[in-house]
């Protein structure tokens, strides 16, 4: 299993305190008002608006929050601009970073996401640098203690998934990109209950990292998740079972 699997378990732990910070609420408005900039106000017509609105009601967020953002991304209310911007980086042991963004200041983003990555002994990169070396897939995470793998494979088959793996406290389900609101749909309506839903760099291989460069690239993960503009964060690396007890137990 892979360090940036457990990573993004302990994020998810950690996601109440994000919550409390405003930090949830501030992506997801900032996802529907994208969303509805540029595939319009219906949900209907739009998964990534429809996929938008179920995850902000998953949180709680009030309706007319949500109202609110899908009316500045279509324009009836005043309101910034955001636009979609991928970044990519290369870390320690040449671990390989793609950062998505969504920003109302271009500049003003990637002059931060540049300093996060220079403090973590890391660079930014230039278009494809890191890329190359990820899938551009749909993924859907699903909860081990909820659901059973006879059961969600016969549901992910059905629903025309490409694959699905044990992928710590989470089964990883993986569709073509073009698929990935189809077949969320159809695990919904075999009653599974999906934990997350998005488009995903997958990489194609993983490096392994250990010692010093394994707590860095956990603390970039970190620093760059936190930031205000990140929607998601995808790496190559990966941390043994071991390696990142040594780290937990450490205190990096």
């Amino acid at each position: 299993m892979s360090g940036h699997s457990k990573w993004a378990t302990i994020k998810r732990k950690k996601g109440a305190t994000d919550a409390a910070r405003g930090k949830i609420f501030t992506r997801l408005n900032r996802e529907l008002m994208t969303a509805a900039r540029i595939g319009g106000g219906d949900p209907g017509g739009n998964p990534r608006l429809r996929k938008a609105i179920a995850e902000a009601k998953a949180q709680q967020m009030p309706n007319d929050t949500i109202k609110r953002a899908i009316q500045r991304g279509t324009g009836e209310i005043d309101g910034a601009t955001y636009e979609d911007v991928v970044y990519e980086g290369i870390g320690p042991a040449g671990s390989l970073f793609i950062v998505e963004t969504t920003t109302d200041n271009r500049n003003r983003t990637v002059a931060e996401v540049r300093k996060l990555f220079e403090r973590h002994n890391s660079s930014m990169a230039q278009p494809g640098t890191a890329a190359w070396a990820f899938d551009r897939l749909g993924t859907i995470t699903l909860d081990k203690s909820t659901v059973g793998e006879d059961r969600l494979m016969e549901a992910a088959l059905n629903a025309g998934a490409q694959d699905y793996r044990d992928d710590g406290d989470v089964w990883l389900v993986t569709t073509p990109l073009e698929d990935l609101y189809s077949v969320s749909e159809a695990l919904e309506q075999a009653k599974l209950p999906l934990q997350q839903s998005r488009p995903a760099y997958v990489p194609k291989n993983k490096k392994a990292v250990t010692g010093r460069d394994a707590e860095v690239c956990l603390h970039l993960m970190d620093a760059l998740d936190d930031h205000d503009d990140v929607q998601a964060v995808f790496s190559d690396f990966d941390i043994s079972d071991e390696e990142l007890e040594r780290i937990q137990a450490g205190g990096g």
